[in-house]
């Protein structure tokens, strides 16, 4: 984000019937007829350059359906302020290194915009007979043996970097590539957590983590991912299902038996 980009962010967010209209966008896209009958003494023009100004600083996003035009909010801005302004300053190990996308599907996304959510959380729990530090280095040093799946194809390979801002890749050769996500904490072996995508894509901030701790011969992961924004409503059962998979079946076989996910498909 440039200075232009903040320069129009500020001014934005520095009038209150601006400010209003994105809180009334945090629950949910709105027309802008619905938006500018919350406003009684306010005329629609005026609503209109308002919502005109929001879109400039790219804090509304547009759909259009039939003759209506949805709003809604993007909050890629609006974490950009808090990483720079807020998050450093609470704690250099608590930082979140957003990894954003702020282009939406184009207009030939059949699926209705008033279907799609605006968060989902996973939270998950898997026992693996084994000492925690095999595991914490099955996540890390291994994980291109067992993560079964691949946005580049069979011939691709994944590494995860252990330390704070690592980066979690899958590369083909130097010019294809794609990232999974990015270290923000680590306390090895017993947490990791990470922001990325994992596959979605748009105006969407996704964090997920993972948990360890030993218990008899056992070691206990607890998974947890959250996301938020323009989010496609089949977008949590697939990572709901991924993860069960990925974790539950191809990481538990290769710390348990030694067999990478080739060998369990």
């Amino acid at each position: 984000m440039n200075e232009d980009n903040l320069n129009d962010l500020f001014k934005a967010l520095g009038h209150p019937i601006r400010r209003t209209i994105l809180d009334l966008l945090k629950n949910g896209p709105k027309t802008t007829n619905d938006i500018s009958d919350q406003f009684d003494e306010v005329s629609r023009f005026a609503i209109m350059k308002h919502l005109n100004q929001l879109v400039d600083a790219n804090l509304v996003l547009i759909r259009r359906e039939g003759r209506n035009r949805l709003n809604y909010i993007n909050i890629v801005p609006l974490e950009y302020l808090s990483d720079r302004w807020v998050t450093k300053y609470q704690s250099i190990m608590a930082q979140s290194l957003f990894t954003l996308k702020s282009n939406i599907e184009g207009e030939n996304n059949t699926m209705s915009k008033n279907n799609w959510k605006q968060s989902f959380e996973i939270e998950q729990e898997i026992a693996i007979k084994g000492k925690i530090n095999l595991v914490f280095g099955a996540l890390t040093e291994n994980i291109n043996d067992w993560w079964a799946y691949r946005l580049l194809g069979d011939r691709s390979k994944l590494s995860l970097e252990p330390k704070v801002g690592g980066k979690f890749v899958e590369i083909v050769d130097h010019e294809h590539g794609a990232l999974w996500g990015t270290i923000t904490f680590i306390n090895a072996p017993y947490e990791i957590r990470l922001n990325g995508l994992l596959g979605m894509k748009g105006a969407v901030n996704s964090a997920f983590s993972f948990k360890l701790e030993e218990r008899g011969e056992d070691t206990i992961l607890k998974l947890s991912h959250h996301a938020v924004g323009l989010i496609d409503p089949n977008w949590e059962e697939a990572h709901r299902n991924g993860w069960e998979e990925l974790l539950g079946k191809f990481l538990k076989t290769y710390v348990e038996n030694g067999k990478g996910y080739k060998e369990n498909q």
